[in-house]
């Protein structure tokens, strides 16, 4: 069907050239940043970039400049890796800003179009409607039943009414309208916006760390901590028995460089960036970062029926006659009198530019099943907005000859209230209202009303209404909504249906797609009167509300929150938005969705599917799951590293110092890569989906994981220490003793990487789990090691000695026992889990 423009054409294609040339594009100026340099501050202040520059000058001014050198290209290794994991992130982030540049309808050269916000030119006709956000100031020029909430700008949060004639003809960029629709000329773009003036204050905002972020930043702050008095009391013990004041600093610096676990924050920032970009790819828009951390904990998925469960695809199926008390198909049926007034009133009730897709189906149906279209020859003379509970909407119009039009829509009960009618009238009315609600339609009333004169009524429900009869909608379920409850299911998820639809026709979708609770129902109005501790107990043994309306939407999230879980929310419309905003997890629809749920939202669905979000929350799990691995990977690997440098010197063995600071910074390189490369490209495992939630209570770290990676630590230190003492009871000098311990404490660190890509799988199944980088990186670790012990200018730089084939073996055995007696845990774990399957 065509889109009424009210006999605007809008600008010519060389119109918008011409303006766009003279008053530039719509886009508010950013404060200019230089990313690159920002980044490079950030990693100047790292600690341990301080400590490496630190020991560099050392080694210039003792004399060796080799060493000096190494660790000056190793500052700039590590300054690129992070930059290039900062690029990344960057990148990610600024395809989603793209994907999110929000839309809006034109008329140009008569036709509608949607164009990017940004496209928007002076002069154009822009058509805005409920729930979009306005993309420019703009001049009304016609409007139907409008208004706009102004709050961004004045702080006032009820709505204004404005049309083209009133001194409020006027639109602003970054409001929102609240109802109806309108068509208007833009005056203003960009920063010449009433927006643009205070858009300096609004970029001033910044935005506050996620509890997980302040976690992770936490444990970093204290392992630095830690570091500072460690490398205190090495340097004292040093200086105490060498008193070299250089060379004492120097060894109390390598120390402190094993400590520092600065790859945690990177490795942080990468996996929440990257996972962002991921499910960008999938069709799912994360607006904020933290969303990504939360999501694998959804305890509780809220969704609307309408374009959620079902299709959104409403047809006007049946009509419900009270004159006749008959109900009659759409399709295929000869209209009687009766039928085709009722048909043409619902016409006359709906807004005269449909974009509601029950007024659509209407207003195509009329123009099926009508001899003439009388639209052209009646204007709008007065209208009453949606309203009241239930909610109605009445709309007057007038012809040339003085010929007047009062039609109403709304719910059932609503037109019944405002309707003379008799008590077997009702009751027919309630039989045929049964009828179609059981077998899934959604049904709309429809009466009408006269009035003489111009001093219209305050409120549509003070006028004497005719109920003529009912119109009923078919909205089928969506193919894949079975399947996508199972998998919620599955995962432990709870899925409650918040509708604005009547009991009996979300039972009946409810019942044909097999949600469970279909039986049992609740009502907006008597969900209100309940405290927030009874409607907390409510939720959760109650899964379908209905003829729900914002205030209880609202107050059933609170109610869930209380209950501890944590809840997503699906939502499209302007009633939607107090509930996404408060729910952890708000989730917009991409297509159907209005501006103000998109805004309060932080997931946007761009196909509208809901098996999206079961990908978003596998994704999530995912995400948590593999940051969890990369920061325990990062702890056990560092006690080795930390442990083998301190005990040599603290208990008096024959070569305290077997690590320098050029050794500390090469495994340092090999960690970094492995736990933000390897670790965030691993694929889900075949058991997350089938968790429950983690608690919302829960750490990132229970005390269980974190005291399992300091055991592997302490075992993997004692492999390193046991190569040490085979070396020196072997009778080898210390480049040997040294080759022995690092080789020993790269196989370990080969050997975690492989044995912690799951706590729970044998190394045999993870093994088998697609991650081309894990053969990459572990033959780049073997092929660089390999060429620092048998390349002769690398080892002697290094310190180190070729290895005979029986020592080298002996390193790798120990390295690689260090680590897989974990294996046996993991066995015992799996023993466990099935013997409790089978007793249950």
């Amino acid at each position: 069907m065509k889109t009424n423009t009210f006999g605007l054409s809008g600008l010519s294609d060389i119109q918008v050239k011409a303006s766009r040339e003279e008053y530039g594009t719509n886009i508010l100026s950013y404060k200019k940043e230089n990313a690159f340099l920002d980044a490079l501050k950030r990693i100047i202040k790292e600690p341990m970039v301080i400590l490496l520059l630190a020991a560099s000058l050392i080694y210039f001014l003792t004399g060796k400049p080799g060493d000096g050198i190494f660790l000056s290209l190793a500052v700039m290794v590590v300054a690129t890796i992070s930059l290039y994991q900062d690029s990344r992130s960057r990148n990610a982030l600024a395809k989603l800003q793209d994907f999110t540049q929000p839309k809006c309808s034109v008329i140009r050269a008569g036709v509608v179009l949607e164009i990017s916000s940004a496209e928007l030119v002076i002069g154009d006709c822009l058509m805005v409607e409920e729930g979009k956000s306005i993309p420019a100031d703009a001049v009304i020029v016609h409007s139907n039943d409008f208004s706009v909430n102004e709050s961004v700008l004045t702080g006032e949060s009820l709505a204004v009414y404005k049309d083209s004639s009133s001194e409020e003809n006027l639109i602003f960029h970054g409001t929102t309208v609240a109802s109806g629709l309108a068509i208007a000329r833009v005056q203003a773009i960009g920063d010449k916006t009433r927006l643009g003036w205070i858009w300096n204050s609004l970029e001033s905002i910044k935005e506050e760390k996620t509890p997980l972020e302040l976690q992770i930043n936490s444990f970093v702050k204290k392992m630095v901590m830690v570091g500072g008095i460690v490398f205190l009391c090495v340097w004292l013990i040093n200086y105490l028995r060498f008193p070299n004041f250089l060379d004492s600093l120097i060894k109390a610096l390598t120390l402190a460089m094993s400590i520092l676990p600065e790859e945690i924050p990177v490795a942080f920032t990468t996996f929440m960036a990257l996972g962002a970009w991921r499910m960008m790819k999938m069709g799912i828009i994360v607006k904020q970062m933290e969303t990504v951390e939360t999501l694998g904990s959804a305890s509780v998925i809220c969704t609307d029926k309408t374009g959620t469960l079902t299709e959104n695809r409403m047809s006007l199926t049946k009509i419900y006659a009270l004159q006749t008390n008959q109900i009659c198909g759409v399709e295929g049926h000869l209209f009687d009198s009766a039928t085709r007034e009722i048909l043409t009133l619902g016409m006359w009730a709906s807004e005269p530019i449909p974009f509601d897709p029950m007024e659509v189906a209407i207003h195509d149906a009329y123009l099926k099943n009508s001899a003439k279209d009388e639209r052209a020859e009646f204007h709008m003379v007065h209208e009453y907005p949606l309203g009241g509970k239930p909610p109605m909407m009445t709309h007057l119009f007038e012809n040339s000859y003085g010929q007047r039009i009062i039609s109403a829509k709304g719910a059932p009960e609503a037109l019944m209230m405002v309707s003379h009618l008799s008590g077997i009238q009702k009751q027919n009315i309630n039989e045929a209202i049964f009828s179609l609600a059981k077998e899934g339609y959604r049904v709309l009333a429809v009466g009408q009303a006269s009035f003489e004169g111009d001093n219209f009524p305050k409120s549509q429900q003070e006028y004497e209404f005719s109920f003529k009869g009912l119109l009923a909608f078919y909205d089928p379920p969506k193919k894949n909504i079975s399947a996508v409850l199972d998998a919620f299911y599955a995962a432990g998820i709870a899925v409650k249906i918040i509708t604005g639809d009547n009991a009996q026709t979300t039972g009946a979708i409810a019942r044909q797609i097999d949600f469970r609770g279909a039986e049992d129902c609740l009502g907006g109005d008597e969900l209100m009167p309940l405290s927030l501790a009874q409607l907390s107990e409510k939720v959760k043994s109650v899964n379908i509300f209905t003829r729900m309306f914002p205030e209880a939407k609202l107050k059933i999230i609170n109610a869930i929150k209380a209950s501890k879980e944590i809840v997503a929310m699906t939502g499209d419309g302007v009633n939607d938005g107090p509930a996404l905003k408060a729910a952890h997890i708000g989730i917009a629809m991409g297509k159907k969705g209005t501006e103000i749920a998109k805004q309060a939202a932080s997931l946007i669905l761009l196909e509208d599917d809901l098996s999206k979000m079961v990908d978003a929350v596998a994704m999530g799990r995912r995400i948590y799951s593999n940051l969890k691995k990369a920061i325990q990977y990062i702890i056990s690997i560092h006690i080795p590293i930390m442990l083998t440098v301190f005990i040599p010197l603290a208990m008096g063995w024959i070569y305290p110092n077997i690590f320098s600071p050029v050794h500390i910074i090469f495994l340092e390189l090999i960690m970094g890569p492995t736990c933000s490369i390897i670790y965030e490209n691993e694929p889900i495992e075949k058991n997350t989906m089938l968790q429950k939630p983690r608690p919302l209570t829960a750490t990132f770290f229970s005390w269980k994981e974190l005291s399992m990676s300091i055991i592997q630590g302490l075992f993997i230190t004692a492999g390193t220490l046991a190569a040490y003492q085979y070396a020196v009871n072997d009778g080898t000098d210390e480049p040997i003793t040294r080759t022995m311990v690092f080789s020993c404490l790269i196989s370990a660190n080969i050997s975690l990487t492989l044995v912690n890509r799951s706590f729970f799988y044998s190394l045999f199944t993870t093994i088998r789990y697609k991650n081309n980088l894990v053969p990459i990186m572990i033959a780049i670790t073997i092929t660089i090691s390999g060429a620092l012990i048998y390349l002769p200018p690398l080892a002697s730089f290094f310190g180190f000695q070729s290895l005979s084939l029986s020592r080298l073996l002996i390193s790798i055995v120990l390295g690689f026992v260090s680590v897989v007696w974990f294996e046996v845990v993991k066995l015992r774990n799996r023993l466990v889990k099935t013997n409790r399957g089978i007793n249950k």
